[in-house]
């Protein structure tokens, strides 16, 4: 019994050795060549690389403002044939930051892009924040700093149960709790869990809106990826995490079919999916 327990303690230990970082967002799209032109031409991101499947009728997208290697970035998936997705009531919004949210917005308007929320300070803050949507309805929070080597920088979920949710991705991914805010006055509260400060990384929001305990997922946002050294020994640690908390593993760790890269995938208690990419696998696919 004190074997087992010791193990778990030391596998409880390993996310916060393990060398993580956020690789990428993947969610679907209506029409690949449109939301290139928009990410491209509005945000400034970088189309990184493109491939098509044409065996599982699919085509990606990876787009950013630095290469995969080492900046987070966003994998768009076009279905054949498919032009619409349901976005969901729980999805919130991806963020990017800028030095000047007034001149993003500016050129947003000008490419004839969808402002749903003119810059200005946030609520109660002296941040100064906008809000677009792109072709496909997904919301991005413009976000106004000086200088960040991560300008891709949230990605916000609506969650059910908030402590619970802080505790599972504490302990299942090694994230730490950087920010946390309590707004009675909105009715909500939000937590921020990176790998780093908020202004030197990607961190995933977390939103609690007062006695809601379900969202609708759709069928549009899919999943974050993450790497790991170890795919197996922090399915392992998810694993356990799961049994304690909710959520489960949807994918047992090892490779993928004809491509080698070992990966494991998992939901969390409200049915947010993660993927643990292997770091090795993953920069060897990227050569």
């Amino acid at each position: 019994m004190a074997e087992g327990t010791q193990s778990n303690a030391e596998l409880f230990e390993w996310p916060k050795k393990d060398k993580r970082r956020f690789l990428h967002a993947v969610y679907r799209v209506g029409d690949l060549d449109r939301t290139i032109k928009f990410y491209t031409e509005c945000f400034g991101m970088k189309l990184l690389r493109k491939r098509d499947i044409p065996e599982e009728k699919y085509s990606n997208a990876f787009l950013g403002f630095g290469p995969e290697q080492s900046h987070f970035v966003v994998e768009l998936t076009y279905n054949y044939g498919v032009s619409s997705y349901d976005i969901g009531t729980g999805f919130g919004h991806f963020a990017i930051s800028t030095p000047d949210v007034y001149k993003l917005v500016e050129n947003i308007r000008a490419k004839g892009g969808n402002v749903t929320r003119e810059p200005a300070p946030v609520k109660g803050g002296t941040s100064i924040i906008a809000f677009v949507k792109d072709p496909d309805g997904y919301a991005f929070e413009l976000i106004q700093r000086a200088s960040t080597p991560e300008p891709l920088c949230q990605v916000m979920l609506r969650v059910g149960d908030l402590e619970r949710s802080i505790k599972f991705y504490e302990k299942a991914l090694g994230l730490r709790l950087v920010r946390k805010v309590d707004r009675p006055e909105y009715k909500y509260t939000l937590a921020m869990l990176g790998y780093a400060e908020e202004h030197e990384t990607i961190v995933l929001e977390l939103t609690y809106n007062y006695g809601v305990t379900e969202y609708t997922k759709g069928n549009a946002y899919a999943q974050v990826a993450i790497g790991t050294d170890d795919v197996y020994k922090s399915a392992e640690v998810v694993n356990l995490v799961t049994q304690e908390l909710g959520g489960k593993i949807t994918r047992q760790p090892g490779p993928i079919p004809g491509l080698n890269t070992k990966i494991t995938a998992f939901l969390d208690p409200d049915g947010w999916k993660t993927v643990l990419v292997d770091n090795q696998d993953f920069l060897k696919e990227l050569e």
